[in-house]
């Protein structure tokens, strides 16, 4: 099973300080790629430091994730997400594929965009017995067979609609040529309502904010590596009518301006 250890795309906020955290990810069983994109543990130590606010740009992804006496089904976050490290922990996520959490919900996933729901109320059932067989294992290896045969107990048929989807958003990410919808319908031939209904009921959100999402990873790990975009010409690969928009939408999504976010890097 493969794993390794990296900084996944969408991390906000990353400088030149030492890892405040570890995340690795790990490949699903061949019969489980249908659904789940990689499991995903953190770990982190910050016994006798300050706690540690993460942030990041969440991937158009529904998340199973195991922590102790808090697991829970996170819908997609349409905005950022933070999380307060403290102390000493860990956390397991399995990331299902753009789509494949809808067999599984069964009704439209934009029921559960921008919400995080108990494991009990998904479930129906306690998650402490799972959660200390997961965080009693000493590697992610070991982790993985528990929650593998959990989501195997409960898998639905695969649905081709699924695999659309991620055609879809794979040519999204590779031609940076599609900055807008139509760029989709041309390229797939789907009736635009047809596309944002699909969208709407198997991801959780617009065709419109999945571009624009992954656009904007591109510019967030772009001013990372110290790459400073062209602002006038990122505000158009966004989709964006004009410069002042994008910068709007960039200091909603990430709390400051292009601009502060780049000297924030540099501290």
């Amino acid at each position: 099973m493969q794993s390794k250890v990296i900084k996944p795309i969408g991390l906000l906020n990353v400088n030149k300080e030492a890892p405040k955290f570890t995340v690795s990810l790990h490949s699903p069983a061949m019969d489980l790629a249908h659904f789940i994109e990689h499991y995903w543990v953190v770990h982190w130590d910050l016994r006798g430091q300050e706690p540690h606010l993460q942030e990041s740009l969440p991937h158009p992804s529904v998340h199973l994730v195991f922590e102790q006496d808090n697991s829970r089904v996170v819908g997609v976050i349409k905005g950022r997400f933070s999380i307060l490290l403290r102390e000493q922990g860990a956390v397991f996520g399995v990331k299902f594929r753009p789509g494949a959490y809808y067999p599984f919900l069964n009704r439209p996933v934009s029921a559960i965009t921008n919400r995080t729901v108990s494991f009990e109320n998904v479930f129906g059932m306690s998650s402490q017995a799972l959660e200390h067989q997961l965080f009693a294992q000493e590697t992610p290896e070991q982790m993985i067979p528990f929650a593998e045969f959990f989501i195997r107990e409960r898998l639905p048929e695969p649905d081709s609609h699924v695999d659309l989807i991620n055609t879809i958003i794979q040519c999204v990410i590779s031609d940076r040529s599609i900055i807008k919808v139509e760029d989709i319908v041309k390229r797939f031939s789907i009736p635009i309502r047809q596309l944002q209904l699909l969208f709407r009921q198997y991801v959780g959100i617009s065709p419109k904010w999945m571009i624009q999402r992954y656009r904007l990873h591109e510019a967030v790990e772009k001013m990372t590596n110290r790459d400073i975009p062209d602002w006038s010409k990122l505000a158009l690969d966004l989709g964006y009518y004009d410069q002042a928009h994008f910068i709007k939408d960039f200091k909603s999504i990430i709390g400051k301006s292009p601009e502060e976010y780049t000297k924030l890097l540099g501290e």
